[in-house]
Formats: structure tokens, sequence, C-alpha cells
């Protein structure tokens, strides 16, 4: 009786070892965990990037208001008959 409770007790300290120190045991699921949810934030961010850019090129594509806004900031262009004045402040 002796033999089988030391074994069955062996048995459980060994599936114990293997469960909080061994390979998938409890402290890597715990990381695999945090991994998971740092790379749910990052898509998240990802989509939200990919939505905005969707956005302006449905803007680019079906607008002339994009178009001349990008043509306005980006590249400095202005209309014909439209005078632009740059203003540069002093300075002391």
């Amino acid at each position: 009786m002796r033999l089988i409770t030391a074994l069955l007790v062996l048995f459980l300290v060994l599936l114990q070892y293997r469960l909080w120190f061994g390979k998938n045991s409890v402290p890597d699921y715990l990381e695999l965990k945090k991994s998971v949810a740092r790379q749910l934030e990052l898509n998240n961010k990802l989509e939200q990037r990919n939505k905005l850019i969707y956005a302006d090129i449905d803007d680019l594509k079906n607008g002339l208001q994009a178009v001349e806004e990008r043509a306005r900031n980006e590249l400095g262009m202005i209309k014909d008959g439209e005078t632009f004045f740059r203003v540069i402040p002093q300075e002391n």
C-alpha cells in the first residue's frame, strides 16, 4: 500500500513540475496571453489606420475637393486668377 501511495505522490509531483516549469507550462501560457493582447491592440490600431487610408482614397477618387486640398497643401498650387500671399513673421 505504501508503495502505491509513494508512486502516486511521485506521479503527482512530476505532473505538477511539468505544469509549472515544463514546456507549455502556466507561465508560458500567461506570456502567450499577454502577447496575444499586444498583437490585438496593434491590429486594432492598424485597422483604424487602414480605414482612414481607404476613406482618403475614396475621397480622392470621387471628389475634387480632396484633390484640390492636397494640391494646395502639399504642392503649393493655386487656381488660375487667385493671388497667393505669404506672411513671414518678423524675427526680433
